[in-house]
């Protein structure tokens, strides 16, 4: 007996299908229910994303997209984009970059809009908060609001950073958020400052406020707020630091925090002045099995960064030596080991 031939579909349902089938092929999947809104743009890469070859379980389409894109040095953009992939290649855990360069008009993205806990790079938004709303009221900083600025910035302070989180309240923060055009980052709850979901987006724009948007902060507030990110003490000037020449100031503040989900988050974002030019940076990751490990993947990216950005000028600043790296969390969130229970 013959075979029985099986219908074909009408010619427009094999279409449809067809469609069907390629979104689907072509939509990625989130890792996880929570990870679905945090997927737009170039939110999906991670470090792998960045430096491993096609075929490798960690790639996606964010490989063949340019990192970095300007209107004036194409010979730059391309040249950063493939050292900051080969920086990041063969590094676990997932990375995000927002750089600028006016003068050269360099703009570098990756990832961009993925969402992480803030840490403590949160206090740079109650500082300039804390600035802002003084200004609305048309007076200084009180003395109160200066012996708490300072200490949460230059060494982290949590106590002050507490005090002003509460001081400033939900709705004081969310309607800065708004002015200074921030799109993906939202107070922590129930003052758990240091769990804020912010973007590295997001934290470039709040860099800008102090650094030339004059619609935020006025010359004033933001010559005081770069003042105290340039005071960072010593032993926490790491991450965006690495590979920066002589002759330019750093003005940063970083974040590292170990939770179950993700394991350590390790940031680091920045603005840089001298010789007549500025740029900024903020580099945000998680998924990093130590605080070591994240400093390494995010000094290595900066490293890249400042590399290109000054041809042929010696570095200042290497990547820090392991043995200077503290994995004692930053305190901005109950610590958590990486699966599970609390770290003692």
């Amino acid at each position: 007996m013959s075979p029985r031939r099986r219908s074909r579909p009408p010619k427009r349902r094999r279409s449809v299908l067809a469609a069907v089938l390629a979104t689907a092929l072509l939509t990625p999947v989130p890792a996880t229910a929570a990870d679905a809104g945090r997927s737009r743009g170039a939110g999906t890469a991670t470090a792998a994303d960045a430096g491993r070859p096609r075929g490798t379980a960690a790639a996606t389409a964010a490989t063949d997209a340019a990192l970095c894109t300007t209107d004036r040095d194409r010979t730059l953009a391309g040249r950063m984009t493939q050292d900051i992939r080969a920086a990041l290649a063969h590094r676990r855990g997932s990375v995000s970059l927002a750089m600028y360069d006016p003068r050269t008009h360099t703009v570098c993205r990756l990832a961009n809009h993925r969402r992480y806990d803030a840490a403590s790079v949160a206090k740079v938004l109650m500082m300039e908060a804390t600035l802002r709303r003084a200004q609305e009221r048309r007076r200084p900083l009180t003395a109160w609001e200066r012996a708490r600025v300072r200490p949460m910035i230059t060494r982290s302070d949590n106590e002050a950073a507490r005090r002003l989180w509460a001081d400033l309240g939900h709705a004081y923060l969310k309607r800065f958020l708004r002015v200074a055009k921030t799109t993906r980052t939202t107070p922590g709850s129930y003052g758990y400052w240091g769990l804020t979901a912010t973007t590295a987006a997001d934290q470039l724009r709040l860099l800008g406020a102090l650094a030339d948007d004059r619609g935020v902060l006025t010359a004033r507030a933001r010559a005081y707020g770069l003042r105290q990110m340039a005071a960072v003490r010593r032993d926490q000037r790491w991450g965006v630091t690495a590979g920066m020449p002589r002759g330019l100031r750093a003005h940063l503040k970083n974040g590292w925090l170990p939770r179950a989900r993700h394991g350590w988050r390790v940031h680091s974002i920045g603005t840089f002045t001298g010789g007549g030019r500025t740029y900024r940076m903020a580099i945000l990751s998680h998924g990093n099995p130590s605080m070591a490990y994240g400093v390494r993947t995010v000094e290595r990216v900066a490293q890249a960064v400042h590399r290109n950005l000054h041809r042929g000028r010696a570095a200042s600043q290497d990547f820090t030596p392991e043995s200077e790296i503290s994995e004692v969390p930053d305190g901005s969130a109950a610590a958590e080991r990486p699966g599970g229970g609390p770290l003692t």
